[in-house]
């Protein structure tokens, strides 16, 4: 019962905006900052493997639930490549929550910042739906880091999604599975001033908000074109 009643007070308080302290600006910044230092990461993600992927989601100090429970709470945004195919250049971003999953524990850190490459339509239709939890709605991998040689991509291209973390300085491929992701709605309207859907922000044309320009010009300059088609 304690355990139940310390759950519902702390998620209470995420959900509090008086507690949050974060503004859709504030989240966007933040997102364009890790990403920035994980594509500057030596041996970090594959190049081949950020130009094969439909979207990006970057979840920036995931945090662990506390009063004894497990699982973890994060806020981010996704990025999607424009175009029927994705083909195009970068989008408009959609902001995404995380919740659930032990990862935290495997990794060590009390803060962590992940990082999701969307590898092909299939993960992308999944995650437009209201809930997708990984593993069972969509197929997620640790994702690989370094130089990979193009013939060893296949055995993570069969996976939908692939994840990364960084904690404490460490970067790794991680494990999610049993975690949920689902666009956040209320987060979404703020940013666009209007209510709108994740999947009308990802696959209609639209106006980058100013404070997500600086997010999708450095995946613009990092990785142009898709080499999945």
């Amino acid at each position: 019962m304690k355990r139940v009643t310390g759950l519902v007070m702390l998620l209470g308080m995420l959900a509090s905006p008086g507690l949050t302290a974060d503004s859709e600006a504030d989240r966007l910044e933040r997102t364009t900052v890790v990403i920035s230092e994980i594509l500057h990461i030596p041996d970090g993600v594959p190049q081949e493997l950020l130009d094969k992927a439909e979207c990006v989601i970057v979840l920036p100090s995931v945090k662990k639930l506390a009063f004894g429970i497990g699982g973890s709470y994060g806020k981010g945004a996704m990025i999607c490549r424009s175009g029927h195919d994705f083909e195009g250049a970068w989008g408009a971003p959609a902001m995404y929550r995380l919740e659930g999953g032990n990862f935290g524990f495997q990794i060590g850190g009390q803060a962590t910042d992940l990082l999701f490459l969307v590898m092909n339509p299939g993960g992308v239709e999944s995650l437009l739906s209201s809930k997708v939890k990984l593993g069972a709605d969509a197929a997620v991998a640790a994702g690989p880091k370094g130089r990979i040689a193009g013939a060893s991509t296949d055995a993570y291209m069969n996976a939908e999604i692939l994840t990364y973390s960084r904690a404490k300085g460490l970067f790794a491929g991680v494990s999610l599975e049993g975690s949920t992701l689902r666009p956040d709605s209320g987060a979404n309207e703020k940013l666009y001033g209007r209510e709108v859907s994740a999947r009308d922000i990802v696959r209609r044309e639209r106006t980058v908000p100013r404070h997500g320009q600086e997010l999708v010009e450095l995946l613009q300059r990092t990785s142009p074109e898709n080499l999945s088609n």
